[in-house]
């Protein structure tokens, strides 16, 4: 039972930080700022998330294929 559970949480581990730790975390804290702004103001908050992804992504991106030194 023991390695059925190290192997679930390593699944998603890895599907979750995957190969970019910092795409994880940007999006943990684009979900936060959402709920916060959302929960103690009136300001639309629907945009925070995407707005996360187009700046992550292309970081991202550019981070995997720069060439290696």
């Amino acid at each position: 039972m023991t390695a059925k559970l190290r192997a679930f949480g390593a699944f998603w581990y890895d599907f979750i930080i995957g190969d970019d730790w910092r795409v994880a975390l940007g999006v943990a804290l684009a979900f936060v700022a959402t709920f916060a702004i959302g929960r103690w103001t009136s300001v639309p908050t629907w945009w925070i998330v995407p707005s996360a992804v187009a700046v992550l992504l292309p970081t991202s991106i550019r981070r995997a294929t720069r060439p290696s030194r």
